[in-house]
């Protein structure tokens, strides 16, 4: 069960997510910094492919935004980050619970074996 496809695909959910989460704060904290170029996260159609394929198993890639930029050259936009981090948060928490669901299904599963 640790092994499972809905197991691999948590954990690398999870990691994506804590993955975009730092590079969100990254973003925040270079708001103001000129040439600084948003950092962006996708993992989510790797992960779907990789759960389609039985695998669950996907990795994070962190690319530079495109958007266009101030006069300064940053592109970082507070209300973008604002709003990817609320749900970024929320993507987390649901992935957290659901891990921790399937973890006490399986200590479940142990006691009473």
């Amino acid at each position: 069960m640790l092994d499972s496809v809905t197991s691999a695909a948590l954990s690398s959910a999870l990691d994506g997510l804590s993955l975009r989460q730092q590079a969100i704060a990254d973003n925040i904290a270079n708001v103001n910094t000129p040439g600084y170029h948003a950092k962006r996260v996708r993992f989510e159609d790797a992960l779907a492919a990789s759960v389609q394929a039985g695998d669950g198993h996907a990795a994070a890639t962190t690319a530079t935004s495109l958007e266009p930029t101030r006069l300064d050259g940053n592109n970082v936009n507070l209300d973008t980050e604002t709003l990817s981090n609320i749900d970024t948060v929320l993507r987390f928490q649901f992935a957290s619970q659901a891990a921790g669901a399937e973890f006490s299904g399986l200590r479940t599963a142990m006691r009473t074996a």
